[in-house]
């Protein structure tokens, strides 16, 4: 008889000690990044975070079932703040209620709820789409090619036209988040008939496809009043299911962060924001090569450049700095990106949920290459991370001078 398991495990600390079965430890190992395994004594297995954040239900070979809560170190409103900014346009949530402030589902089902009812107050945003269809009538313009194919009797007739609706991308994109938010677990009561309350505002529009693209959409001025919560709705929509090692993606019943990325993206746009203050731009993820042969490339978080030229460069690290030095792998690391990009001095970001030691240098061996690692104190109010970013973006600003041009 299977038998299902539920477990909250801590991103941090020494894990959770359980008893696991034969299938329920092929199912966690099945996607390796999502937990760390490590055996215990009497037979039993310790579970630990892996830097992820949220909950997902994974089912057993054997048809049982595997809930997972996955808890973040940093506190809600902390993680939701750095959730707050993406890539493209950064939306700025507002306080999370004291009812949700200890779990991130129900607060981002919350968030949800007030951001799309402020959304919708004004009405639901309609846009024309081009509809081809056979009528019995004349309505727009006659598909001239398509008509002429017809035998028979000239009716219906094959037309093409623009229909005023509220079938739109934005619409599709809020409706699918909408109706996800309402199925997660641990949502209050309340949440989900508000939820649901809203996606019955959205008559006419259909909701995409679980598992294929989300439609596209372009900010204007026409939608903007809707970019707020489109934002959170994409965000919510791309934790729907996580991506083993090799392989399909495995679909997840709630909601899965990967929290590095989030803490890379905040990092490459807020300092990006204040670099650009000092004539620098921030380009994220770019390839360069460390051999002449080009056969070894290198793709660092963050390369910073002025008029065209690299001028440092910063990796990022969703871990605690230690107290002695950063680790000798993430030195080398930079070292690597330095040497590939012809420069003196390079950077270590480092999170942190408390205040930390100062920025401290480290000058490598026979080398003219400077490493200077950061902590960011994220257990900060939002003044104070951004107050933060300022700080580094003048530091890595000032030290931005190329050695030699990157060949």
């Amino acid at each position: 008889m299977t038998r299902d398991l539920t477990l909250t495990v801590q991103e941090t600390g020494p894990g959770t000690p359980c008893e696991l079965t034969g299938d329920q430890v092929a199912a966690l190992v099945a996607v390796p990044d999502l937990v760390r395994l490590t055996p215990a004594p009497g037979g039993r297995w310790s579970v630990r975070g892996n830097q992820r954040a949220g909950l997902v239900r994974l089912r057993t070979p054997s048809g049982g079932a595997i809930h997972l809560r996955l808890r973040p170190k940093l506190g809600i409103r902390d993680l939701l703040f750095l959730l707050s900014y993406s890539p493209t346009d950064p939306w700025h949530p507002e306080p999370v209620t004291a009812a949700t402030a200890d779990d991130l589902l129900p607060a981002l089902a919350d968030l949800l709820t007030r951001t799309a009812r402020r959304t919708l107050e004004a009405g639901v945003l309609h846009g024309y789409r081009e509809v081809e269809e056979e009528l019995p009538l004349i309505r727009g313009r006659i598909r001239t090619t398509a008509q002429l194919r017809r035998t028979g009797l000239p009716l219906p007739i094959a037309v093409r036209y623009d229909d005023h609706t509220p079938d739109i991308p934005e619409n599709r994109i809020l409706l699918a988040a909408l109706h996800l938010a309402a199925h997660l677990p641990g949502v209050p009561h309340p949440t989900r008939l508000a939820l649901r309350h809203l996606a019955d505002r959205l008559h006419g529009v259909r909701r995409p496809h679980p598992g294929l693209p989300l439609p596209p959409w372009t900010p204007t001025r026409l939608n903007a009043r809707y970019a707020p919560a489109l934002r959170l709705a994409e965000l919510l929509l791309s934790g729907r299911s996580i991506q083993p090692e090799r392989g399909a993606p495995v679909p997840a019943d709630g909601f899965l962060l990967d929290l590095p990325r989030v803490f890379e993206r905040f990092v490459a746009v807020t300092l990006g924001e204040a670099l650009a203050r000092h004539g620098i731009r921030c380009a994220q993820q770019d390839v360069h090569r460390l051999d002449e042969a080009d056969r070894s490339p290198l793709r660092p978080d963050l390369v910073l450049y002025r008029e065209g030229r690299p001028v440092s460069v910063i990796d990022t690290k969703y871990v605690f700095l230690r107290a002695t030095a950063p680790p000798a792998d993430h030195l080398h690391q930079l070292l690597a990106y330095c040497t590939a990009l012809g420069l003196s001095h390079g950077h270590l970001v480092y999170a942190a949920t408390a205040p930390g030691a100062a920025s401290t240098d480290h000058v490598i061996r026979r080398s003219p290459v400077t490493i200077t690692a950061h902590a960011l104190n994220l257990g900060e109010p939002p003044a104070g991370v951004l107050a933060q970013i300022a700080a580094l973006a003048a530091v890595t600003g000032a030290h931005g001078q190329a050695r030699r041009p990157a060949g």
